[in-house]
């Protein structure tokens, strides 16, 4: 019997060990410079006593360069799976405290036993990244096991989620692993991500830059879009994560969760009814529109601070989660341009996968002119969008406010891109183009001749703004459902998703598309 709980004591003994990480010194040091600890962090994320821990015993292999007797249980990564807010949640967190948190053979194979396991369970994986890096000493084997995980990020991609939060470094080959996930969780204080470092760019371009102008959380929030969110502290990104998987399903064969909601959905805002200024000029904000409109104004906004002429985030509408996609005609006027295109067809393609409806709220006058858009591919990265939706088979409700012009009306979900229910203010102007353009190019001969050309063309200019830029010519023709009264939008939305409920609608068997990248 001794023999037994000797046996026990030195699990139990191993246990504690294992929980240590890089020691009491090294954790102190995380502590100090404002970090948790990876097992603190798993704890704040999943329900109280949920975690079940994977391989804690598990050693790396490595003889060189002294590693011999550098030996941690664990090996620098935390794995295992939990509940948050009742729901299966599988999770790696790597450990600053381990020799910095780098990547090792072993450590890789932890992280891809959990993806393997999500997988096959059809439930989300979280990462809380803080990783110098490849384990130099590891060599090729260290390279082999990023391979290993990137593998598995592009097989569950589509299949479950996949949330990545920096919380330390991420360098090198460790950024592709989060780049591969859908969203990126940066916190401001501790975090940065680029593939070569300050020293490496010195060297090479000659360039003086530090590690938070290379790859802060502001810079790749705002400058790169690499971040979908930035936070203040680990505790807020926790938050995040939570609040995040509460709009989303397991994985993509079921539906998103439905909340209970005493939001009415006859509820009118008579603001609607006036937001629309009468010069079609003047910027309003695309915020109040979707505040108005989505279930007591809850709004998790998707990349707050990159391309921010268009919107992106999740609602709910009578607590069915839905994806928004928004002009803002506060911002460049709301046109196109290369990264609202990218911003947005990447999220469409999400909901998609996952089963979201998408709701988009238009007032697009164009795709922003000029060569830096046209060198830099604005054709390509255009068409990113209009694929996405083209190939979106979720229910998709579309609503115009305003401006709906040219290729920019097509992209943003029209009714010849599958769109289900396309609706529209009274206020809207679909149209190939702005008046004073049209008229323009069609009375440009006939204004040269008269006498008085000014005259003319604000005849013509005004006859063209009658005839066409109004909704009732789109919806002459089927290509607009119904015109609807501004301050009804909430509960013909609703209505509308409630309809759509059922849809069934596949793309043709393929192995894959060939999406314009």
């Amino acid at each position: 019997m001794s023999n037994q709980l000797d046996k026990i004591r030195e699990l139990i003994e191993l246990r504690t060990k294992a929980r240590l990480g890089g020691g009491e010194k090294a954790i102190d040091k995380q502590h100090s410079q404002g970090k948790h600890t990876a097992r603190e962090r798993i704890m704040m994320l999943v329900d109280e006593g949920s975690f079940e821990e994977l391989d804690m015993f598990v050693q790396h292999r490595c003889v060189n360069f002294g590693m011999r007797e550098k030996t941690f249980l664990g090996d620098g990564v935390v794995t295992g799976y939990g509940t948050v807010a009742g729901r299966l949640v599988y999770i790696f967190a790597q450990d600053f405290t381990v020799v910095g948190g780098s990547l090792s053979e072993t450590m890789a194979g932890k992280i891809c036993k959990v993806i393997d396991l999500a997988m096959q369970m059809g439930a989300p994986v979280v990462g809380l990244n803080d990783s110098g890096g490849a384990r130099i000493q590891e060599g090729i084997n260290a390279l082999a096991g990023y391979a290993e995980i990137f593998q598995r990020n592009i097989l569950a991609s589509g299949m479950i989620p996949q949330i990545s939060t920096i919380l330390g470094p991420c360098a090198g080959g460790a950024v592709y692993s989060p780049a591969l996930t859908d969203f990126i969780i940066m916190d401001r204080g501790t975090s940065y991500m680029f593939l070569t470092g300050p020293k490496v760019v010195k060297t090479v371009t000659g360039e003086d830059v530090t590690q938070e102008q290379l790859g802060g959380a502001d810079v790749h929030a705002s400058r790169s879009g690499v971040s979908h969110f930035v936070v203040e502290s680990c505790e807020e990104g926790i938050v995040l994560i939570r609040k995040l998987l509460s709009f989303l399903p397991q994985n993509n064969l079921e539906e998103p969760p439905i909340v209970p909601n005493d939001d009415p959905i006859d509820r009118l805002d008579e603001v609607l009814n006036e937001i629309i200024p009468d010069s079609p000029n003047k910027p309003y904000d695309m915020y109040e529109v979707i505040g108005s409109i989505v279930d007591k104004g809850e709004f998790l906004e998707v990349h707050a601070d990159y391309a921010c002429n268009i919107i992106i985030g999740f609602a709910r509408f009578n607590g069915r989660s839905v994806g928004i996609v928004a002009n803002q005609p506060k911002t460049l006027a709301g046109v196109l341009d290369i990264n609202a295109s990218r911003k947005a067809a990447r999220f469409v393609r999400f909901c998609d996968a996952f089963n979201i409806p998408i709701v988009t709220l238009v007032d697009v006058p164009g795709f922003l002119p000029g060569t830096g858009q046209e060198y830099g591919g604005v054709i390509i990265h255009g068409a990113k969008l209009l694929y996405a939706y083209g190939e979106a088979t979720v229910p998709k409700v579309t609503v115009t406010l305003r401006k709906s012009y040219g290729g920019a009306h097509i992209v943003m979900s029209c009714k010849q891109l599958r769109g289900d229910m396309n609706y529209a203010w009274p206020s809207a102007e679909i149209a190939v183009m702005g008046s004073a353009g049209a008229v323009e190019i069609l009375y440009a001969k006939e204004a040269k001749d008269s006498d008085n050309p000014e005259k003319v063309l604000t005849e013509k200019k005004d006859e063209y703004t009658k005839v066409f830029a109004n909704p009732y010519n789109a919806a002459k023709y089927g290509y607009i459902d119904d015109v609807i009264e501004p301050r009804n939008t909430r509960f013909r939305i609703i209505r509308a998703l409630q309809q759509l409920s059922t849809k069934k609608q596949t793309n043709p068997a393929k192995k894959h598309d060939n999406l314009p990248l």
